[in-house]
């Protein structure tokens, strides 16, 4: 009866173990045919990115030539308007100041003069005749004659 036992378990567990033994080498087989599938996407993937790396670093490149270029010009655009601005612009704020002077004397000279205006200050909103400039009885105020 003993060895009936242990037969009837043999057979049980030689049964079981060929079963776990079928499913692994299912499992192994789909794992080789999935790291297959891939392999065979990857390398076309992998083929692309590195092209389009390439690309992007001519890209690059040629983004670093204008941005050189550009900065290039901007100091010599600096440059030349500092030698503009030293050039002609003392002469041209003088020009400028001979003009507006030109144009005070004229007006002043075709306009009458206006007559006596008092000039007035203003405290803490209150108008108050100013000392500066004001003539009594013909005098200015620091009591001499005009």
């Amino acid at each position: 009866m003993a060895g009936i036992l242990v037969a009837v378990f043999w057979a049980i567990l030689v049964s079981f173990l060929a079963v776990v033994l079928v499913r692994l080498a299912q499992t192994l087989r789909a794992t080789t045919k999935l790291v297959a599938d891939v392999t065979e996407q990857a390398v076309p993937l992998l083929a692309d990115a590195s092209a389009t790396v390439r690309s992007a670093q001519t890209q690059l490149d040629k983004v670093d030539a204008i941005a050189t270029d550009v900065q290039e010009v901007t100091s010599n655009a600096s440059a030349l308007s500092t030698t503009v601005a030293s050039t002609f612009g003392g002469p041209l704020v003088k020009v400028a100041a001979f003009g507006y002077g030109v144009r005070q004397a004229i007006g002043r000279r075709s306009s009458p003069e206006p007559e006596a205006r008092s000039r007035r200050s203003v405290i803490v909103g209150r108008t108050v005749p100013s000392a500066r400039g004001r003539k009594r009885d013909g005098r200015n105020s620091r009591g001499s004659k005009d």
